[in-house]
């Protein structure tokens, strides 16, 4: 762990909760450059905080005559669960302050949008939360959708392989979730277990979309192709296999002495306290407050699914924790009727991408004999018999469609929270402005009423409990 620490020993008086050049026992401006006469004129001592060095701070904390110490904790720490730097001012092994840092993955993807076309944008937002891709790209396709006027024309099965591969994204997602702060704790076989679980998934990824993460599956008007051959069998097949190893996460640590020793009573966040700082997701439900946006907000017909919204009212790490391994299992339920219902209509091909094909990509991604490029057919159609059809392609693919002025906002319940996007069209082949409120920003508000008053070792336990991925923080 990378630390800066610096301590001064003084009398017990002690101001907490007060960021240093702050303390009103400092007296005037902190901030107010002084002269040397001035300052001996005056009863209290007044300092110039400059731009802020370590320094500066050592010597307030000296002026203020009392045992303070700053722990610069990460960026680059394992345990604070990604490139997350905290500030932590300690008074012995106590938090009394605790900021949170952010931007040390800074990737500029919201910008980088506004210079590529609405199709191409779902590689960059997929991006973002790495751990939560499809929930990503789902809610950027919405905005478009609705911006186009077109979200009654979504193919039935487009909707049900959207739904399946959000379900699958919230598994994978509380499974790193649970392994990585097991790791922190010291659980190695916790990481161990989540991860092997997280593979069986990721292998369905990769047969459906090609690519394990950063899929940009999801497209405006449906999703990139149809389930290849052999699909639905794997999906069959890993279901109970998926759901005996999150059971094998449960014994290892529901009932664990040493994980609710450690997170039981740790991270309390109230109702209140949610509700002020914008925080969603299990963060929220932990205080027994049944909000999911696919039961209060459907979309993708999720209100056509059987499934319960998890909740406990502990408010703590603990509680965090068990809501997350029993949404696996109501993940599980909706996955097994999406399978059903993908069943029940296999081979309707093409109905996967709206209609229109002012819209839709030119073809089905397929592969030829020499494993490249798009269907045999579609090929010797568009570059033999039809010129239409070759300027038709050329156009679609390099310029884009047009999406008619105006903006939209859809917020879908990812696996940390709300996840928001916020489009704004000005009638061209680009997002004018694309914006997306990820759960981790709003949630990460919460680090100091989560830490301070509590120990150091506390402050892994509460950050994991939010469980952050800085990409989608820092986009």
């Amino acid at each position: 762990m990378s630390t800066n620490t610096h301590t001064h020993t003084g009398d017990d008086e002690t101001v907490h909760g007060t960021s240093p050049g702050l303390d009103p026992r400092l007296g005037g401006d902190p901030y107010a450059t002084t002269s040397a006469d001035e300052a001996a004129a005056g009863d209290a001592p007044v300092f110039n905080a400059g731009g802020g060095d370590w320094d500066d701070l050592v010597d307030e904390a000296t002026a203020l005559h009392e045992e303070r110490i700053v722990v610069n904790m990460g960026p680059q720490h394992p345990s604070t669960h990604g490139v997350l730097r905290l500030i932590l001012e300690l008074d012995g092994e106590t938090v009394t302050e605790a900021r949170a840092g952010v931007g040390y993955l800074h990737t500029g993807i919201e910008k980088n949008m506004e210079y590529r076309t609405w199709v191409q944008g779902v590689t960059f937002c997929t991006r973002m939360d790495y751990l939560t891709p499809m929930f990503q790209e789902t809610a950027y396709c919405l905005a478009i959708e609705k911006l186009l006027g077109i979200t009654d024309d979504i193919p039935e099965r487009a909707s049900v392989l959207r739904v399946l591969m959000m379900e699958l994204t919230r598994i994978s997602s509380h499974l790193v979730c649970i392994g990585t702060g097991g790791m922190e704790m010291g659980a190695t076989t916790v990481m161990t277990v989540g991860f092997r679980e997280r593979e069986r998934i990721l292998r369905i990824f990769e047969m459906v979309t090609g690519l394990r993460m950063n899929n940009a599956y999801i497209r405006p008007g449906g999703v990139a192709q149809d389930l290849p051959p052999g699909a639905i069998d794997a999906l069959r097949e890993m279901v109970p296999q998926l759901r005996r190893g999150i059971g094998e996460l449960e014994a290892l640590v529901n009932e664990n002495p040493i994980v609710k020793g450690r997170m039981i009573d740790v991270g309390v966040l109230s109702l209140a306290a949610c509700m002020a700082l914008g925080v969603t997701g299990p963060m929220l439900r932990s205080t027994g407050l049944p909000h999911d946006l696919r039961k209060s907000a459907p979309y993708c017909g999720y209100e056509t699914y059987d499934f319960d919204v998890i909740t406990r009212t502990s408010s703590d790490s603990y509680g965090r924790m068990r809501i997350r391994l029993d949404e696996m299992y109501e993940s599980l339920r909706i996955v097994e009727q999406c399978t059903d219902r993908l069943q029940a209509t296999e081979g309707s091909q093409g109905a996967v991408m709206v209609a229109d094909k002012k819209i839709a990509w030119p073809a089905q991604l397929a592969l030829g004999g020499d494993g490249l490029g798009n269907s045999l057919d579609h090929i010797r159609e568009i570059m033999g018999t039809s010129m239409e059809s070759l300027i038709h392609h050329f156009k679609l693919v390099t310029e884009g469609f047009r999406v008619p002025p105006g903006q939209a906002y859809v917020a879908v319940e990812s696996a940390k929270g709300e996840l928001g996007c916020h489009l704004v069209s000005d009638g061209g082949t680009r997002p004018y402005r694309a914006h997306f409120r990820d759960p981790s920003f709003n949630n990460l508000q919460a680090v100091a009423a989560l830490c301070e008053g509590g120990q150091l070792g506390d402050v892994i336990v509460a950050v994991a409990s939010i469980d952050p991925v800085m990409g989608g923080v820092d986009r």
